[in-house]
């Protein structure tokens, strides 16, 4: 599989799927539609665009199709994130990451977590 850049709509199946699959599209369109206006049908044409394109996997149960993703979360968001720092940052994760830290306000426990982290680092780059 390539590198995947889902739009914003396969986004929020693939994130209703990593939560609980297998789901049926009645099941994925139902959890879209509590936060937007979406119709059943757009649903399942999304659905059967992400399986050709091989986000998607299917299954049949009797007369129930169900779908999966074979997509890992983390797979998705570091192809996302390496296509954002490339073309907004000229490249730099360190900008990225900078960025996206002085527009929040991290809790303590972030901030701690970003601390160990940094420590890992430090011991396996010693220089």
């Amino acid at each position: 599989m390539s590198i995947l850049y889902p739009s914003d709509a396969e986004l929020e199946i693939l994130q209703i799927l990593w939560e609980a699959q297998p789901l049926t599209v009645r099941q994925v369109h139902e959890q879209l539609a509590l936060t937007k206006d979406v119709g059943y049908t757009t649903t399942l044409k999304q659905m059967q665009r992400m399986l050709d394109k091989e986000l998607l996997s299917r299954t049949e149960e009797g007369k129930t199709h169900l779908y999966t993703t074979p997509v890992q979360r983390g797979n998705i968001r570091k192809s996302l994130l390496s296509r954002l720092a490339e073309t907004a940052f000229k490249g730099s994760a360190m900008s990225l990451a900078m960025q996206a830290l002085g527009d929040s306000d991290p809790s303590e426990q972030e901030l701690e977590a970003l601390e160990r982290w940094l420590e890992e680092k430090r011991k396996q780059n010693p220089s």
